[in-house]
């Protein structure tokens, strides 16, 4: 087996004048912490919970800082939205890691929006907040009126809402494409190939990343067109982007669901999973009577194991690495009747956007129906465009992900007392002393394991602004208040994503690994959804979740499934008492609590 070398791989890195995130002691242990931007002070939680759910890791976050650069600032350069000044401050400006936990910049949002006509603060929020009163309140700065950023800005809106299609994300899909096929495959890699491999793959991800941002910023601009045109006329915009088909993120859901019919229509297969999810994996290959499901279930991992919680984190577990998360989905996915059919749903939903969009553009003012056909088709293509271009990536971090692990167990092998993922506790510029020597981290990494475990254990705070509160205000995950039971009648409010109305049992699930029985008539409550969460929705009859925006993913697959989906309902999960009896109405973003369900 090849031995561990200390080559330096050939990367172009970030501008040395930026700030990298630093090894701080804020009140548990040396950890990964950012520099926040005094320009732009306040941050949040919001969207980047959903991605970053866990604390980062050292090496992961290392690797980002030093040689992916800065996407968001290259991309809001692209706008002309912000100044050379504004996008040049030595800090983590845009997105950083603070208290071992990723944030966005909220700041920045507000003042594009405060440069947008017709733009308010609420709107700038909804996205990351979907509500408000998540965050503190903008301070406004004499710069954050510049007129020529708001022509620059304008003339960028006019080219998105003309453009027809997304080149550059075909080009990118192409590129990432051509880069796996060339890659040696992480069983005969050598350890330099493994390492190495993983650090040239950051300049392309950034790259490529600055373009999801563009297409999400398109699918933002293309929400407003259509809110300026239908949305005067009372017309529910949800209502407009249901059932659109070919969205990447809802495909997994449509293949589990045929793995869970599989195991419907098997006996022997569905005895397995009746005997409980720990060691289901290998009951199931070690039953010859089981090999068509285990046959297709490969190929749903060799298809979509890229996807799962923590997807964007190279250090953590998906389905690929670990299928007994899948298999957990699949568990529930077999008990929903065939009307529960991700297919069937979304086909209803089809029929239904079309006859909104049809009523809608009759109401728009006839001089303005150019307009909203622009907007809506700058829409449809971004929100399609901007969850292709997260599943691209994601594949991408993948194949780092598997050769980082694939390291980390050959020095495990080699050197004993030495665990497979201790290379992630490890910076970058420890990386190569790492490899020579593993076993003089032992301590080191022992240290910053127990650090990372005592911040997962944590809430951090979802925004703040200029400096993040130590860790000692933080509230304990353990702590959560229990819920007390609400009165019938009571509302709870939200934001709506998805349209409709369903009435069900409230099923509280804060880890999808662990659905528990949740299936057909309840409604799932959940503290967030990234793409792990999502095949859960295909056996409920509604969605509510803690926070989110109108572009989450709770909101994009449910709109998929026909689901009515209420987002930002803050402490829905704490709140509602599993089994409550709820009706949720996604279009006026309301939870109201019932006395029953009827029979």
């Amino acid at each position: 087996m090849p031995t561990c070398g200390t080559s330096t791989p050939d990367v172009v890195p970030r501008d040395p004048a930026r700030t990298t995130p630093e090894l701080t002691d804020f009140g548990l242990g040396p950890y990964v912490n950012g520099t926040p931007s005094r320009r732009f002070p306040v941050y949040t939680r919001g969207n980047a919970g959903e991605v970053y759910p866990q604390p980062v890791f050292p090496l992961t976050s290392a690797m980002a800082s030093a040689l992916a650069g800065d996407p968001t600032r290259d991309f809001l350069r692209s706008t002309g939205m912000l100044t050379d000044a504004e996008c040049d401050e030595d800090a983590d400006v845009f997105m950083g890691v603070f208290g071992g936990f990723t944030y966005l910049n909220l700041s920045v949002t507000r003042v594009v929006a405060l440069r947008t006509p017709g733009m308010s603060l609420a709107d700038a929020d909804a996205p990351f907040l979907g509500a408000e009163g998540l965050a503190p309140e903008h301070v406004g700065d004499r710069r954050d009126r510049n007129w020529l950023a708001t022509v620059r800005g304008l003339r960028y809106g006019w080219r998105v809402l003309a453009s027809r299609d997304l080149p550059a994300l075909d080009d990118a899909a192409a590129e990432i494409t051509t880069w796996r096929a060339g890659l040696t495959p992480v069983d005969r890699a050598s350890d330099d190939e493994l390492f190495d491999d993983t650090i040239q793959m950051l300049p392309m991800v950034s790259r490529i990343f600055a373009l999801h941002l563009s297409i999400t910023s398109g699918t933002g601009i293309g929400l407003d067109t259509l809110r300026r045109t239908a949305g005067r006329h009372g017309e529910d915009l949800m209502a407009l982007l249901g059932g659109l088909g070919d969205v990447d993120s809802a495909v997994p859901s449509d293949a589990l669901w045929d793995l869970g019919r599989l195991v419907r229509d098997a006996p022997g297969v569905a005895a397995h999973f009746e005997g409980g999810l720990d060691g289901l994996e290998g009951r199931l290959r070690g039953d010859p009577g089981a090999v068509d499901f285990v046959a297709a279930f490969d190929a749903f991992l060799a298809r979509h194991g890229a996807r799962g919680p923590n997807e964007w984190e190279m250090g953590c577990d998906v389905w690929g690495t670990r299928p007994g998360l899948p298999l957990a989905l699949i568990d529930r996915m077999r008990h929903a009747d065939d009307d529960h059919s991700p297919r069937v749903r979304g086909a209803r939903r089809t029929t239904d956007r079309e006859e909104a969009v049809a009523a809608a553009r009759r109401r728009v003012r006839p001089h303005e129906r150019w307009l909203f056909d622009r907007g809506l088709r700058c829409t449809v293509v971004r929100t399609r465009g901007r969850e292709r271009c997260k599943t691209i990536l994601v594949e991408a971090i993948h194949e780092g992900r598997l050769r980082l692990r694939e390291l980390g167990r050959r020095l495990a092998e080699r050197h004993p007392g030495v665990a497979p993922d201790d290379l992630f506790f490890v910076t970058l510029d420890e990386a190569a002393a790492y490899r020579a020597e593993p076993g003089a981290f032992v301590d080191l990494v022992s240290e910053r394991r127990a650090i990372r475990d005592q911040l997962e254990a944590l809430e951090p705070p979802f925004s703040f602004s200029g400096r993040l509160p130590p860790t000692d205000t933080w509230k304990r995950r353990a702590d959560a208040p229990t819920a007390e039971v609400l009165s019938p009648g009571t509302v709870l409010t939200g934001t709506g994503g998805s349209p409709g109305v369903a009435r069900g049992r409230a099923r509280v699930v804060v880890d999808p690994s662990d659905p528990g029985d949740l299936g057909p008539g309840d409604v799932l409550v959940a503290p967030l959804t990234d793409p792990s969460w999502t095949p859960l929705f295909v056996p409920v009859e509604a969605v509510v979740v803690d926070v989110g925006g109108q572009m989450s993913h709770a909101v994009i697959v449910s709109r998929e499934l026909g689901l009515p989906c209420v987002v930002a309902v803050t402490g829905a999960t704490t709140a509602i008492v599993d089994g409550t009896p709820v009706e949720v109405d996604g279009a006026s973003g309301t939870v109201r609590i019932l006395s029953s369900l009827p029979e």
